[in-house]
């Protein structure tokens, strides 16, 4: 059988490498929405084994997901960036800590859009966008370790 036809495993569903070895939509989205969390954990010096293990947990189910609806690709840094949110609120505690306001109780930061492509860190109480996903490590002070 000719594994060149439109029958080739991958080609199309966006799961694996197409026929010329290159990375499919799918999985550049999901490889990209990967390293910009992994940038954030790592510049806030949380990005331990465990930590990580919540990145793969998120790209895997959120790898279902955009097979399932193709145009949530661009969505895809957002949610892997909330879903590691959620699962260091349950197993640590808030992550990322707003390092815009200096009074009061410390808060996370959240993912703005929450459904949406260019997504941001924002602080809801200043009412301010802080970064963008990936470039918490811009953030002059930005890290005080494990939530």
């Amino acid at each position: 059988m000719d594994s060149s036809g439109p029958e080739s495993p991958g080609e199309g569903t966006g799961g694996a490498p197409g026929p010329s070895g290159t990375a499919t939509p799918l999985e550049q989205a999901l490889h990209a929405a990967r390293a910009l969390i992994l940038a954030d954990l790592a510049a806030g010096g949380v990005a331990e084994a465990d930590v990580v293990s919540l990145v793969e947990e998120s790209v895997t189910q959120r790898r279902w997901w955009v097979e399932q609806w193709p145009e949530g690709a661009a969505y895809v840094a957002g949610l892997v960036a909330q879903d590691v949110q959620d699962g260091l609120l349950e197993r640590y505690g808030r992550w990322p800590i707003c390092p815009v306001c200096r009074t009061g109780d410390p808060h996370a930061l959240d993912v703005d859009p929450p459904l949406g492509a260019d997504p941001h860190w924002v602080c809801a109480e200043a009412g301010v966008q802080v970064a963008a996903v990936g470039s918490l490590g811009a953030l002059p002070g930005f890290g005080t370790g494990r939530p």
